[in-house]
């Protein structure tokens, strides 16, 4: 299997609109997209060869609107581009780590998804994603 490679840090916000301060940087926004499955409204910016992906909730009960209800805006995941995603699953979950998605879902950009539990990444949210 490749090496994985820094797709994009999400980071959960009330509202897209927080897009701001990073245009204010000299980035924009490149990307917005709703994904159901996910309950987000996300904003991707282009940083280098990676990306910063901003999370709005759609709802309260969302992921990311339970996240924030605890935790407030910040810093959410870290997102791995990988091939081989099934592959890279059925590996982890034999080593013992935990997966929040032991199969693939749908998420942005037409990708198959998969997110680790924070305790396999040291505390640390992690998103596999594969382009289909």
């Amino acid at each position: 299997m490749e090496k994985p490679t820094l797709d994009h840090i999400g980071i959960a916000v009330r509202s897209i609109a927080a897009t701001k301060i990073y245009e204010a940087l000299g980035l924009r926004v490149d990307h917005v997209e709703t994904v159901e499955s996910q309950g987000v409204r996300t904003a991707f910016l282009s940083v280098g060869d990676s990306n910063l992906e901003l999370l709005e909730p759609l709802s309260d009960d969302s992921p990311i609107g339970r996240f924030m209800a605890k935790r407030g805006e910040g810093l959410h995941h870290i997102c791995l581009r990988v091939t081989h995603l099934d592959e890279h699953l059925a590996r982890l979950k034999k080593r013992g780590f935990r997966l929040i998605n032991e199969a693939p879902v749908p998420g942005a950009h037409g990708c198959r998804v998969a997110f680790l539990h924070p305790s396999a990444g040291n505390g640390v949210l992690i998103e596999l994603s594969e382009k289909e």
